[in-house]
This record gives structure tokens, C-alpha cells and sequence, in this order.
């Protein structure tokens, strides 16, 4: 019985996908097909109902898969374990959703590199979904990101929580009449990112709950074009409070506190497979980053100050 055959049929149940499990392992699809069946012939099982699509593991099929999980996971430990004397290096590919990108990484990143100067860290900005994508097919090494305390990662992705993240709902300081309640919001409308983005997501989760309709007058991305459009009156925002409140010089907002939604979020450290060198180096990235946004949610931020 071969680790290699384990990795195999690992990639298969989690993938369900002959192709894609080819081009993650880099092997031919004849390849994996070939290492599945000698794991099954080394077991004398059935691991998968080859006569569904997409394949799915038998019951037998899905207890064999959690155990490769553990003798997996203890290969990786053990690999940790003998690399964590040496100081990472050579390239580190990391992804960050856009609104990490908007500011303070770079200070982040200079401190992640005087510490660990052999490190090349390159870095990769998208969607939450779409960089939790990228590291299930091992396209990335590492990512920071933006989701709930009760997110769910798949099982070949381990995550820590890097703590909370205080989110804003925000309007123009001028607005006549402030909402209170996230219905009476839909007389605003919304200022959002393109669909993909998890602010917007809770927030239409939100208004659905409730039965109100989203209205949404500006779909744009980036926080500063969100925070002017707000500004001038265009409608509500949701963003991180340490980036409403670096913009305070800038433009003219009110923080509100809705009595029925308080939306949060966390920041977590997700990668498929790091060395202990390389997630103490990303530890220290994302507790940098955090640093910042925490910066930012002790302030009180009312109408006219910001």
C-alpha cells in the first residue's frame, strides 16, 4: 500500500473529477485511474461507484478516505516537524481578497520580508470563493481570508482564526434620516461590490431573510470608489470600520448601528500543505493585517468625524 495511492484517491473524492485530479497531482488521468485501483486491489475493496456522475465513494469508499486523511495529515506533520528548524525561503504564493489589498499590506509584507528575507511572497487578490478555490487545487500556497466564525473549510485545507474583523454599515454624514432597522435601508439602496464578494453576499442573505428586496444603485469594486459614491449620498456601503475609518479625511461619513443586523466577519489563515517555517511566516503576515483592521475598531466613528 503506497502513499501515492492514498494522495490519489484522496484527489479523487475531493475533486470527483478524473481531469482535475490529474492536473493536481501532475499526472496523466490513466495515472490516477491506475493508482486508485491499486489501493483497491492492496485493500480487496470497492472504493468508488464508478457508475455515478460525478464519481462518489462507496460506504466502504468513504471510511478508507477519512483514514488516508489521518495517514496524510501524519506524513505532513512529520515532514513539519523535520522542517521547522529551517527559515523559509524561495517563492511563497499568496492570495488575499480585494478588500485586504486595498491598504496596509504593504507594511505588512516589509515586515514579513525583513524577518524572512529569503522569502518571496507573490501576491494573488480575488474573491473569498474564488482564492478558496485556487488553494483546493493547490494554485495557492496560502491565503488570508474574510468569513464567518462558522465557515466550513473542505477537508484538505486547514484554517486558524486570526481573529475578528469589525464590519461598518455606512451612509453619507449629511443623509436627512438615518435608518435603524436594515428594512427601513431599502429607501437608500446599496453601494456593493460585484457579485462574488462576501459583504455583499451577507447582506443580501440579510435582506432576504427579511423579505426586502436589494436595491442596488452602484455595483463597483474597491473601496475608495464605494466610499465616495456613499459620500455623496449614492446609498449604504458595508466594509471593514479601519477602512471607513482611514478614509475619515476624505470623505464625509456616518458609521450607523442597525438594531437588527450587526454583521461581522473573522480572518482566517488558510493553506492546503505549509511547512511550520512557512505558516509561522504567514502566521506573522496575517497577525500583521489583523493588526491593522483591529487598529481601526476600538474608534467610535460618528456623522461629522469621519
Amino acid at each position: 500500500m503506497k502513499l501515492d495511492d492514498m494522495q490519489a484517491f484522496i484527489a479523487l473524492v475531493e475533486l470527483q473529477s478524473t481531469q482535475q485530479a490529474a492536473a493536481h497531482l501532475g499526472l496523466t488521468q490513466p495515472a490516477v485511474t491506475r493508482r486508485v485501483q491499486n489501493l483497491e486491489q492492496a485493500l480487496n475493496v470497492t472504493l468508488l461507484d464508478r457508475q455515478t456522475k460525478p464519481l462518489t465513494p462507496t460506504s466502504v469508499g468513504l471510511q478508507v478516505y477519512r483514514q488516508c486523511l489521518r495517514i496524510a495529515q501524519e506524513v505532513r506533520n512529520l515532514q513539519h516537524q523535520v522542517a521547522s528548524d529551517n527559515l523559509p525561503h524561495g517563492a511563497l504564493n499568496i492570495g488575499l481578497p480585494y478588500v485586504l489589498s486595498d491598504g496596509g499590506v504593504l507594511g505588512a509584507l516589509s515586515r514579513l520580508q525583513q524577518r524572512y528575507p529569503d522569502l518571496k511572497p507573490q501576491i494573488r487578490s480575488g474573491w473569498g470563493r474564488d482564492l478558496l478555490r485556487q488553494l483546493q487545487q493547490r494554485a495557492l500556497d496560502a491565503a488570508l481570508l474574510l468569513f464567518p466564525a462558522s465557515q466550513h473549510f473542505s477537508g484538505i485545507l486547514h484554517a486558524s482564526s486570526l481573529g475578528d474583523v469589525e464590519l461598518a454599515i455606512v451612509v453619507a454624514a449629511d443623509a436627512a434620516r438615518k435608518p435603524k432597522t436594515l428594512a427601513e435601508s431599502a429607501q437608500y439602496g446599496w453601494v456593493l461590490n460585484p457579485d462574488g464578494c462576501g459583504f455583499r453576499a451577507s447582506v443580501m442573505r440579510a435582506l432576504e431573510d427579511r423579505g426586502v428586496p436589494l436595491r442596488l444603485n452602484a455595483e463597483v469594486q474597491g473601496s475608495a470608489l464605494q466610499l465616495a459614491f456613499i459620500a455623496e449620498g449614492r446609498g449604504l456601503g458595508i466594509m471593514p470600520l479601519s477602512v471607513v475609518k482611514k478614509a475619515r479625511q476624505r470623505f464625509p461619513l456616518s458609521v450607523l448601528s442597525l438594531r437588527d443586523f450587526k454583521p461581522h466577519t473573522q480572518l482566517w489563515l488558510v493553506h492546503p500543505s505549509l511547512t511550520a517555517s512557512q505558516q509561522a511566516a504567514m502566521t506573522l503576515f496575517g497577525n500583521q493585517l489583523a493588526a491593522e483592521f483591529r487598529g481601526g475598531a476600538s474608534a467610535h466613528l460618528n456623522g461629522a468625524g469621519l
